[in-house]
């Protein structure tokens, strides 16, 4: 199975998944008046969303490049991932304020059997599901499948609050169950700021972090010919990027030979580096003498 199906797969399971809890919740939670439950389904309404948006940013990603795009189409993943990271932060919203009026109020809830059942198969499901799109994401460095994978996740977390809300319930501790209702919202919002940083971090054409620059230095100055590098950059381009380097040689070798080297850093660095579309390679020569690069 390819990138795009398993990551179509990931919003499919996720979408069919989260509709069964967000109708279960939700019943479950306004028949008891658990607002935990209640917050919990409400964070379901939110993962329906979010996988659905997963299945449109990965169908438009997957388009092949074109006269238009000629680098392809694989921005529309961070800028639906950017868009679930929004609706991550309004949910959380909502549940805060929610929840915040429940606890000022002093809100009770009928307890039932029916909350711990469906707060178990909550668990059990959103596990499964966080296995599937987790391991897609690390297969094929997705920023969507990981965004489901750690929705998924910290759901587990969140519906353990919420099984802690209803058995204190039970106990008479009703309190619980609205600040179990505030914990899930601030949860849901450190997740929605997380991965609306990552997108952001791609769209806005952040340059490659210093570990992987210091590698591509390590590489280059290896390279026979080259009298020392003068710079790195790259420039995201959907789920790889697009390397820049610019080198200094010999000034008094011929344009072939300079053409050579420029082309064996071209064809070492695509070969050992992980995610890279193209390199781009610009000689000058060594006289020339610009800044060179320092590592960090």
């Amino acid at each position: 199975m390819n990138r795009n199906k398993s990551i179509r797969t990931v919003a499919i399971l996720g979408i069919t998944g989260n509709i069964f809890l967000l109708v279960a919740k939700l019943l479950v939670g306004f028949a008891t008046n658990s607002q935990a439950m209640i917050a919990d389904g409400l964070n379901s309404a939110g993962d329906v969303f979010a996988s659905f948006m997963t299945y449109i940013g990965n169908h438009i990603s997957a388009k092949p490049g074109d006269e238009d795009h000629p680098y392809g189409h694989g921005k529309a993943e961070y800028i639906f991932s950017l868009i679930i990271s929004i609706s991550l932060l309004l949910v959380a919203f909502s549940i805060f304020r929610t929840s915040l009026d429940a606890l000022s109020d002093g809100s009770t809830f009928l307890f039932s059997y029916k909350l711990i059942v469906v707060a178990a198969a909550t668990m059990i499901i959103k596990f499964l599901l966080y296995l599937y799109a987790h391991n897609v994401g690390a297969k094929y460095n997705s920023l969507l499948a990981i965004a489901n994978a750690e929705d998924h996740r910290n759901d587990i977390f969140l519906t353990s609050l919420t099984l802690l809300s209803i058995v204190t319930g039970y106990l008479g501790l009703y309190f619980i169950d609205g600040i179990a209702g505030i914990l899930i919202a601030l949860w849901i919002a450190f997740t929605g700021f997380k991965i609306f940083t990552s997108a952001y971090e791609v769209l806005m054409d952040t340059n490659i972090d210093y570990a992987l620059t210091n590698d591509i230095l390590d590489i280059v100055e290896t390279i026979p010919g080259v009298d020392h590098i003068d710079e790195v950059k790259a420039k995201p381009i959907g789920f790889d990027f697009l390397l820049i380097v610019e080198v200094s040689i010999d000034a008094h070798i011929s344009v072939y030979e300079g053409h050579e080297i420029a082309s064996n850093i071209k064809k070492i660095l695509e070969k050992q580096i992980d995610n890279i579309d193209e390199v781009l390679v610009h000689v000058n020569p060594t006289q020339y003498h610009p800044e060179r690069i320092e590592r960090k």
